[in-house]
Protein backbone atom coordinates (compact mmCIF):
# COMPACT_ATOMS: atom_id res chain seq x y z
CA UNK A 1 0.00 0.00 0.00
CA UNK A 2 1.15 3.98 -0.63
CA UNK A 3 1.84 5.78 2.67
CA UNK A 4 2.68 9.15 2.76
CA UNK A 5 3.88 10.75 6.23
CA UNK A 6 2.97 14.53 5.78
CA UNK A 7 0.71 16.71 2.82
CA UNK A 8 3.98 17.59 1.24
CA UNK A 9 5.71 14.55 -0.05
CA UNK A 10 5.25 11.72 -2.26
CA UNK A 11 4.06 8.69 -1.22
CA UNK A 12 6.28 5.77 -0.67
CA UNK A 13 4.96 1.85 -0.93
CA UNK A 14 5.15 -0.67 2.19
CA UNK A 15 4.50 -4.26 2.00
CA UNK A 16 1.58 -5.22 4.03
CA UNK A 17 1.90 -8.17 7.14
CA UNK A 18 1.12 -11.47 6.63
CA UNK A 19 -2.06 -11.46 8.80
CA UNK A 20 -4.79 -9.19 7.06
CA UNK A 21 -6.02 -6.19 9.12
CA UNK A 22 -9.38 -6.48 10.37
CA UNK A 23 -11.56 -4.65 9.45
CA UNK A 24 -9.14 -3.51 6.30
CA UNK A 25 -6.61 -0.62 6.08
CA UNK A 26 -8.78 1.67 4.56
CA UNK A 27 -6.90 5.48 2.83
CA UNK A 28 -6.73 7.78 5.50
CA UNK A 29 -6.27 5.29 8.15
CA UNK A 30 -3.41 6.22 10.13
CA UNK A 31 -0.70 3.49 10.11
CA UNK A 32 3.20 2.98 11.83
CA UNK A 33 5.64 1.34 9.32
CA UNK A 34 9.10 0.31 9.01
CA UNK A 35 11.58 2.62 7.46
CA UNK A 36 15.03 0.22 7.94
CA UNK A 37 15.93 0.23 11.63
CA UNK A 38 13.22 2.63 12.80
CA UNK A 39 9.22 3.05 13.29
CA UNK A 40 7.34 5.83 11.28
CA UNK A 41 3.94 7.23 11.52
CA UNK A 42 2.12 8.04 8.40
CA UNK A 43 -1.58 8.02 6.70
CA UNK A 44 -2.68 5.20 3.83
CA UNK A 45 -3.10 6.90 0.16
CA UNK A 46 -4.05 3.56 -1.09
CA UNK A 47 -3.66 0.05 -1.54
CA UNK A 48 -1.36 -1.61 -4.47
CA UNK A 49 -2.60 -4.99 -4.40
CA UNK A 50 -0.31 -6.22 -7.34
CA UNK A 51 2.84 -4.81 -6.27
CA UNK A 52 2.40 -6.55 -3.18
CA UNK A 53 1.85 -9.61 -4.99
CA UNK A 54 5.00 -8.98 -6.91
CA UNK A 55 7.28 -8.64 -4.00
CA UNK A 56 5.83 -11.43 -1.63
CA UNK A 57 8.52 -13.39 -1.87
CA UNK A 58 10.93 -10.86 -0.40
CA UNK A 59 10.95 -12.11 2.78
CA UNK A 60 11.49 -9.59 5.28
CA UNK A 61 11.79 -6.20 3.46
CA UNK A 62 12.95 -3.23 5.34
CA UNK A 63 9.62 -1.30 4.04
CA UNK A 64 6.88 -2.77 5.93
CA UNK A 65 4.08 -1.88 7.70
CA UNK A 66 3.92 -2.43 10.89
CA UNK A 67 0.60 -1.77 12.68
CA UNK A 68 -2.64 -0.03 12.89
CA UNK A 69 -1.51 2.95 14.52
CA UNK A 70 -3.37 2.86 17.99
CA UNK A 71 -4.30 6.44 19.81
CA UNK A 72 -1.34 6.47 22.06
CA UNK A 73 0.36 6.13 18.53
CA UNK A 74 -1.98 9.43 17.03
CA UNK A 75 -0.99 11.19 20.58
CA UNK A 76 2.77 10.36 20.25
CA UNK A 77 2.62 12.28 16.59
CA UNK A 78 0.59 15.21 17.65
CA UNK A 79 3.04 15.74 20.64
CA UNK A 80 5.95 15.66 17.94
CA UNK A 81 4.34 18.24 15.76
CA UNK A 82 4.34 20.56 18.59
CA UNK A 83 7.81 19.73 19.39
CA UNK A 84 8.61 20.38 16.10
CA UNK A 85 6.74 23.92 16.04
CA UNK A 86 8.49 24.78 19.35
CA UNK A 87 12.14 23.35 18.09
CA UNK A 88 11.94 25.74 14.58
CA UNK A 89 10.50 29.03 16.54
CA UNK A 90 13.27 28.25 19.00
CA UNK A 91 16.20 27.81 16.41
CA UNK A 92 14.98 30.56 14.25
CA UNK A 93 15.52 32.82 17.12
CA UNK A 94 18.93 31.44 17.98
CA UNK A 95 19.69 31.59 14.53
CA UNK A 96 19.42 35.05 14.43
CA UNK A 97 20.90 36.12 17.77
CA UNK A 98 23.88 34.47 16.39
CA UNK A 99 23.57 36.27 13.08
CA UNK A 100 24.55 32.80 11.90
CA UNK A 101 24.58 32.65 7.39
CA UNK A 102 22.19 29.85 7.20
CA UNK A 103 18.05 29.54 5.99
CA UNK A 104 16.37 27.83 8.52
CA UNK A 105 13.85 25.01 6.06
CA UNK A 106 12.41 22.42 8.43
CA UNK A 107 12.65 20.75 11.82
CA UNK A 108 11.58 16.90 11.99
CA UNK A 109 11.25 14.87 14.93
CA UNK A 110 11.53 11.15 14.12
CA UNK A 111 8.56 9.10 15.58
CA UNK A 112 10.70 7.31 18.26
CA UNK A 113 11.36 10.82 19.63
CA UNK A 114 14.99 9.70 19.63
CA UNK A 115 16.27 12.74 17.29
CA UNK A 116 15.29 15.88 15.64
CA UNK A 117 16.40 17.05 12.62
CA UNK A 118 17.10 20.18 11.56
CA UNK A 119 16.81 21.34 7.65
CA UNK A 120 19.06 24.25 6.46
CA UNK A 121 19.98 26.28 3.59
CA UNK A 122 23.70 28.16 3.38
CA UNK A 123 26.11 29.50 0.43
CA UNK A 124 29.20 27.47 2.60
CA UNK A 125 30.01 25.67 5.66
CA UNK A 126 28.61 27.15 9.12
CA UNK A 127 30.07 26.50 12.34
CA UNK A 128 26.53 25.69 14.24
CA UNK A 129 28.36 23.95 17.00
CA UNK A 130 27.38 26.15 19.86
CA UNK A 131 23.42 25.92 18.56
CA UNK A 132 23.45 22.51 18.19
CA UNK A 133 24.84 22.06 21.77
CA UNK A 134 21.94 24.69 23.28
CA UNK A 135 18.93 22.65 21.31
CA UNK A 136 20.18 19.41 22.58
CA UNK A 137 20.40 21.01 25.77
CA UNK A 138 16.62 22.46 25.56
CA UNK A 139 14.64 19.54 24.02
CA UNK A 140 17.06 16.63 25.66
CA UNK A 141 17.39 15.04 22.36
CA UNK A 142 20.35 14.59 19.96
CA UNK A 143 20.18 17.08 17.02
CA UNK A 144 21.05 16.31 13.57
CA UNK A 145 22.07 19.71 11.27
CA UNK A 146 21.28 18.72 7.46
CA UNK A 147 22.39 21.19 5.19
CA UNK A 148 20.38 20.82 1.43
CA UNK A 149 20.19 22.52 -1.28
CA UNK A 150 17.53 25.00 -3.35
CA UNK A 151 15.91 21.57 -4.59
CA UNK A 152 15.53 19.66 -1.63
CA UNK A 153 14.23 23.27 0.02
CA UNK A 154 11.06 23.04 -2.45
CA UNK A 155 11.01 19.27 -1.75
CA UNK A 156 10.06 19.60 1.08
CA UNK A 157 8.10 22.57 1.13
CA UNK A 158 6.18 22.17 -1.47
CA UNK A 159 4.21 24.04 -3.50
CA UNK A 160 2.86 24.73 -8.14
CA UNK A 161 4.67 24.79 -10.99
CA UNK A 162 4.27 27.37 -13.71
CA UNK A 163 1.91 24.55 -15.36
CA UNK A 164 -0.51 24.57 -12.23
CA UNK A 165 0.05 21.03 -10.62
CA UNK A 166 1.95 20.56 -7.69
CA UNK A 167 5.76 20.42 -7.57
CA UNK A 168 7.30 16.69 -9.34
CA UNK A 169 9.75 16.73 -6.77
CA UNK A 170 6.78 16.40 -4.30
CA UNK A 171 4.73 13.60 -6.15
CA UNK A 172 6.81 11.39 -7.95
CA UNK A 173 10.37 12.22 -8.69
CA UNK A 174 12.46 9.98 -6.95
CA UNK A 175 15.85 11.86 -7.23
CA UNK A 176 17.37 14.99 -9.15
CA UNK A 177 19.50 14.99 -12.53
CA UNK A 178 21.80 17.07 -13.88
CA UNK A 179 19.79 20.08 -16.09
CA UNK A 180 21.75 22.29 -18.82
CA UNK A 181 20.34 25.13 -20.84
CA UNK A 182 21.29 22.72 -23.94
CA UNK A 183 18.28 20.95 -23.00
CA UNK A 184 15.97 24.01 -23.43
CA UNK A 185 17.79 25.18 -26.90
CA UNK A 186 17.47 21.71 -28.36
CA UNK A 187 13.56 22.09 -27.27
CA UNK A 188 13.43 25.66 -29.26
CA UNK A 189 12.53 26.62 -26.01
CA UNK A 190 12.68 30.60 -25.09
CA UNK A 191 15.72 31.08 -23.55
CA UNK A 192 14.09 33.51 -20.87
CA UNK A 193 15.19 32.57 -16.85
CA UNK A 194 12.12 33.19 -15.47
CA UNK A 195 10.38 30.82 -17.40
CA UNK A 196 12.68 28.12 -17.49
CA UNK A 197 13.56 28.29 -13.45
CA UNK A 198 11.26 26.20 -11.42
CA UNK A 199 10.29 27.80 -7.56
CA UNK A 200 13.54 26.61 -6.72
CA UNK A 201 15.27 29.31 -8.97
CA UNK A 202 17.01 26.55 -10.88
CA UNK A 203 16.20 24.94 -14.37
CA UNK A 204 13.21 22.64 -14.47
CA UNK A 205 13.47 19.13 -13.84
CA UNK A 206 10.87 19.06 -16.45
CA UNK A 207 13.05 20.32 -19.41
CA UNK A 208 15.17 17.11 -18.67
CA UNK A 209 12.49 14.52 -19.13
CA UNK A 210 10.35 16.41 -21.65
CA UNK A 211 13.47 16.02 -23.88
CA UNK A 212 12.61 12.64 -26.28
CA UNK A 213 9.45 14.95 -27.13
CA UNK A 214 10.99 17.50 -28.59
CA UNK A 215 12.63 16.20 -31.80
CA UNK A 216 11.65 12.35 -31.14
CA UNK A 217 15.07 10.88 -29.91
CA UNK A 218 14.72 8.31 -27.32
CA UNK A 219 17.05 9.35 -25.02
CA UNK A 220 17.07 11.49 -21.84
CA UNK A 221 19.15 13.94 -22.02
CA UNK A 222 22.82 13.17 -21.44
CA UNK A 223 24.56 15.14 -19.20
CA UNK A 224 27.54 14.42 -20.69
CA UNK A 225 26.30 15.63 -24.07
CA UNK A 226 29.42 17.46 -25.22
CA UNK A 227 31.74 14.71 -24.78
CA UNK A 228 29.67 12.14 -26.36
CA UNK A 229 29.79 10.46 -29.77
CA UNK A 230 26.05 11.11 -31.33
CA UNK A 231 24.34 8.55 -33.19
CA UNK A 232 21.35 8.16 -34.69
CA UNK A 233 18.66 7.69 -31.33
CA UNK A 234 20.70 8.66 -29.09
CA UNK A 235 24.15 8.63 -27.43
CA UNK A 236 27.05 6.41 -28.53
CA UNK A 237 27.22 3.51 -26.03
CA UNK A 238 30.33 4.03 -25.79
CA UNK A 239 31.01 7.72 -24.08
CA UNK A 240 30.61 5.37 -20.83
CA UNK A 241 29.27 8.70 -18.98
CA UNK A 242 26.36 6.99 -17.85
CA UNK A 243 24.51 10.12 -18.35
CA UNK A 244 20.91 8.94 -20.41
CA UNK A 245 19.12 5.95 -20.81
CA UNK A 246 21.19 4.88 -23.93
CA UNK A 247 24.51 5.38 -22.20
CA UNK A 248 26.66 2.21 -20.34
CA UNK A 249 28.81 3.48 -17.98
CA UNK A 250 32.52 1.84 -18.50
Amino acid sequence: MSVKFNSVGRARTFLLPEVDFEPKLEPGDPVVVRMGERPAFGAVVRTVPLVAERTASLGNPPVRVLRRASRDDVLRRLRHEQRERDAQRVCGLKIRERALPMKLVKVEQLFDGSKLIVFFTAEGRVDFRELVRELASDFGVRIEMRQIGPRDEAKLLGGYGTCGRPLCCTTWLETFEPISIKMAKRQNLSLNPSRLSGVCGRLKCCLRYELPNAKGEQHAGCAHESSCERVAGGCSSECGAGGCGSCSSK
